[in-house]
């Protein structure tokens, strides 16, 4: 069986490998990325692997792309010190794959289905795991996983009618590797049963629900100790912080003018400004010296820094990928785009650091989250300057409140995000007996 079926891909790809190189030709700065396709890959690559354990994660489409943002959002915080490399077998896949995941995440294209090709490319990254978002399935690649004791998990499984006919039709061929999956994943009672008749085995299916299929924003991983950089401020270490997340035109004014009223009452009060667009900080800055609030650009601040206290009272946020450090630390958080801007602004993101947010009336296609927030007391939503200001203080002067806040917001971040969070521990749990430093779930 196997033989026949490397007869007929060597066919193939003989036929097919003039188009390809000819594709890649057009494109200029080809022979890497053809290569790929062969699972010859360069040193930079090979170098980021280097003493590292590797998990593959695979999709094509949009939609598989955007659900493997979300899988790598909750997956790689549980295994930091874990290289994850993702794939796709088209340039437009490799583009969407470069465009939303950040640079820490490799991306190659996936091998063709030949037997040396995916060798090559399994013995190089030699991943731990092997996740598929796309549910095609390649025999070659599927045994050689096998045969090298690297489990592989569909996660999703959305299988296109026109394949699942096929998988059917020749089930002397996939029904075994069907079987050799260690883990799938499963919207419900009806999916399982389909996966089920395509040969996955019972005691590997997991119900999951329905996964999320929108992008995930995900940020290039840093560190960042955030209470030593607030005293290296000068910020008293019980300040009160207000965090002001992916901010727009018009809404910086409006909440620069909250704040100074509401640090009247509050003097501990330390503001943390953190735009949508980067590139107005500079603008912002004017707004700031205007109304004479004494604030620093993140990127001024170096390890050598050390500012008197009371120097500063508000932090410009102008690098990207931090907001979440500051998040951890705050009191509150106040979720921008939604007082003025297009509502865009992802409330998962602040909602995983488990304190209460603030919303303003612009929710834009994240309505359902905000009113899950609000309804599960998580959140407030206020719906002009006023009242935003009223909530604000009502807030900073109640902690037991903000803190049952936080526990709320948590409980619907873990709710919206159940089905990926089972998702990540089904694969967690296969790697348990590796020598691997596991992280805590969902923050508390």
């Amino acid at each position: 069986m196997r033989k026949l079926y490397n007869i007929l891909t060597i066919a193939a790809t003989a036929v097919k490998t003039p188009l390809d190189w000819l594709r890649f030709r057009r494109r200029g700065n080809w022979r890497p990325l053809f290569r790929q396709r062969y699972g010859q890959y360069d040193s930079k690559f090979k170098q980021s692997l280097t003493n590292r354990d590797a998990i593959w994660i695979h999709a094509e489409s949009v939609e598989e792309i955007n659900l493997c943002t979300q899988i790598i959002r909750v997956l790689e915080p549980r295994i930091p010190n874990v290289k994850i490399v993702a794939s796709a077998r088209t340039s437009a896949g490799i583009g969407e794959l470069t465009r939303k995941l950040p640079s820490q995440i490799g991306k190659v294209y996936f091998p063709l289905d030949r037997r040396s090709a995916v060798g090559r490319a399994l013995i190089t990254i030699r991943p731990m795991a092997i996740i598929l978002v796309e549910a095609a399935i390649r025999p070659n690649y599927l045994w050689r996983a096998a045969e090298l004791k690297m489990p592989v998990f569909l996660v999703n499984s959305r299988i296109p009618e026109a394949s699942r006919r096929r998988y059917q039709r020749f089930g002397f061929l996939f029904r075994p590797l069907f079987a050799s999956l260690a883990g799938v994943c499963a919207r419900d009672a009806a999916d399982a049963t389909r996966l089920r008749a395509l040969g996955c085995r019972s005691e590997t299916i997991l119900l999951t629900g329905e996964l999320p299929h929108e992008a995930a924003r995900l940020q290039e991983r840093r560190v960042l100790d955030v209470p030593t950089m607030l005293r290296q401020m000068g910020v008293a270490p019980d300040a009160r912080l207000l965090v002001a997340g992916g901010t727009c035109d018009g809404e910086e004014a409006m909440l620069v003018e909250r704040f100074q009223n509401l640090r009247a009452r509050f003097p501990d009060l330390f503001l943390v400004l953190a735009p949508r667009r980067f590139e107005r900080c500079r603008e912002l800055g004017g707004l700031l010296r205007s109304r004479q609030i004494k604030f620093v650009y993140r990127n001024e601040i170096t390890p050598a820094t050390q500012l008197a206290p009371d120097t500063v009272e508000c932090l410009m946020l102008n690098t990207s990928g931090e907001l979440r450090f500051f998040c951890d630390r705050a009191s509150l958080t106040v979720v921008g785009s939604s007082l003025s801007g297009d509502g865009a602004q992802d409330p998962i993101e602040l909602g995983m650091a488990a304190k209460p947010m603030v919303f303003g009336p612009k929710t834009g296609p994240f309505a359902p989250l905000v009113q899950a927030f609000t309804q599960h007391g998580g959140a407030v939503q206020v719906h002009n300057p006023d009242e935003l200001e009223q909530t604000l203080a009502e807030l900073l002067t109640d902690e037991p409140r903000r803190q049952q806040m936080g526990r709320n917001t948590i409980g619907v971040v873990r709710q919206n995000l159940a089905a990926i969070d089972r998702t990540v521990e089904l694969i967690i749990k296969h790697l348990a007996d590796q020598e691997l430093y596991f992280a805590p779930g969902l923050r508390k």
